[in-house]
């Protein structure tokens, strides 16, 4: 479980074909890393399965490549990192699985003195679920809905902080991001679903 409140930018290192999917080395400033700890990666929940000073790496097997946008990461791409939330850590964004919903696509970027939007074309697994002033997880990183429309079209507003302590400074026109809808909102869809089935059998 995490936050959504990126605690370093981490770079890719190497990338590499291996059983199953693809090993991926990520220079990262944690200390103490465990073998076996979850470690969000751009939102993408993934598991620690090789480490050293000043790097870590991960295996992204074929549901995971399939699901994001993990396989067409290169050396020198900077992502979104954040270990796992503990018992008694303050919940400063909003509750992330790190289980990616959908790849959206940044349609429009508006930079202003007073605020910094982002508009994204987001598919229907993640809108269907989403609510204005809602939370939604962008790349792992946890932010409020300001807008929502009816052709699936998702607009935040990223603050200085964010631009500054995350890759969505970088955003522009085209660039694919990680989705992951609010968990709450998923679970009441899930069970009126079920609701509906059962009533109509």
């Amino acid at each position: 479980m995490f936050t959504g409140i990126v605690t370093a930018v981490g770079e890719i290192r190497a990338v590499a074909a291996a059983e199953g999917g693809r090993d991926v080395t990520i220079a990262a400033p944690y200390r103490g890393l465990v073998m076996g700890e979850s470690i969000a990666v751009s939102g993408a929940c993934l598991t620690v399965a090789a480490k050293g000073r000043g790097w870590f790496g991960v295996r992204a097997v074929g549901t995971t490549l399939e699901r994001t946008r993990l396989g067409s990461l290169h050396p020198g791409d900077r992502v979104n990192l954040e270990r796992a939330l503990r018992a008694g850590d303050r919940l400063g964004g909003h509750l992330v699985q790190g289980h990616v919903d959908g790849v959206g696509e940044v349609v429009a970027v508006r930079r202003g003195a007073e605020a910094h939007l982002v508009e994204i074309r987001a598919p229907e697994a993640v809108t269907r679920v989403t609510v204005p002033l809602g939370s939604l997880a962008l790349d792992g990183v946890s932010l409020m809905v300001n807008a929502i429309s009816r052709d699936g079209m998702i607009q935040v507003s990223l603050v200085p902080f964010t631009l500054a302590h995350t890759t969505l400074g970088a955003l522009a026109v085209g660039d694919e991001v990680h989705l992951e809808a609010d968990m709450i909102g998923k679970y009441v869809r899930a069970f009126l679903e079920k609701g509906a089935r059962e009533l109509g059998s």
